[in-house]
């Protein structure tokens, strides 16, 4: 047996090796994955934990001050500013529920209206209430999820340098010589394309693999399907001003009054006020 021939035997069964084990890697990690995706199907989420990764739009704050404005615990006028109504000011009712119930009494705190984003960013007590609600179910969806396949470790670094030494060698040996009769060139040709094989596999060392086939994470997915909250929809097909102001709300983080109309400019003396109406000009025609 030729040294070609040799090479031939030892390259390609170790080619179709590490293949497997990528291979077998990817199956393990797609049954956790779908593992996970049932379990996920089947848990019980909260609709507000569901709302709280959707950033400024249709969040879980806005879906709380919806609800508040759906029973008429609060108003929300066209600025984006919140109150509380006459029947929400009172310490006897509430929403039934921890987040809008936090919501209505970070209003009942305020002495002006205030806007969610205002709310959010300078409200301590709200913010921790949020936290407090959410970070359970929080670790418990974590916990769900499948774990990533691992980044390869030392080993296989040793493994790879091997290998790169097993490609340098091959090459040298099958270049070395110009193979002779249909064997030895077939023998040569099957260990050059072991040897491309083995590189590009070494091309992917280091980045873990989607065995996942691109699909969405089990845990976002669940939470997709509870988007957007019933509060936020009922409100947007029943008052989609109210909803809209909602929106604004959520964006403004600046203090500012609530005036119901602008104020009047007054003119300085000895000069007609243009916000006045009729003729201001003085004397007598």
């Amino acid at each position: 047996m030729t040294m070609t021939v040799a090479l031939a035997c030892v390259q390609l069964p170790l080619a179709a090796l590490l293949y497997g084990l990528v291979v077998l890697r990817g199956w393990r990690y797609g049954r956790r994955y779908r593992a996970a995706a049932r379990r996920c199907a089947l848990m019980d989420v909260d609709p507000y934990h569901a709302a709280s990764g959707q950033g400024w739009y249709g969040d879980d704050l806005q879906a709380a001050a919806a609800r508040l404005v759906l029973d008429g615990l609060a108003t929300v006028n066209h600025r984006g500013n919140l109150r509380a109504t006459g029947g929400g000011a009172g310490t006897g009712r509430g929403a039934g529920h921890p987040l809008p119930d936090a919501l209505l009494a970070a209003l009942r705190r305020r002495t002006a209206p205030a806007a969610l984003g205002n709310l959010e960013q300078r409200d301590a007590e709200l913010r921790s209430a949020r936290e407090q609600f959410h970070a359970p179910v929080r670790a418990a969806a974590e916990a769900l999820r499948p774990a990533p396949p691992r980044p390869p470790g030392c080993p296989a670094a040793m493994a790879a340098l091997l290998l790169i030494g097993g490609m340098a060698f091959t090459t040298a040996a099958v270049a070395d010589r110009v193979p002779r009769g249909p064997v030895e060139w077939l023998a040569a040709v099957a260990a050059g394309l072991a040897v491309v094989a083995q590189l590009v596999l070494l091309d992917r060392y280091g980045k873990v693999p989607d065995p996942a086939g691109g699909r969405p994470d089990p845990v976002e997915a669940r939470m997709a399907a509870l988007r957007p909250h019933p509060a936020l929809a009922e409100l947007a097909a029943g008052d989609p001003e109210a909803e809209r102001r909602l929106r604004v709300s959520r964006l403004r983080v600046r203090r500012s009054r609530n005036r119901g109309r602008p104020r009047r400019r007054t003119a300085p003396p000895g000069r007609p006020n243009p916000s006045a109406g009729g003729d201001q000009r003085g004397g007598s025609g």
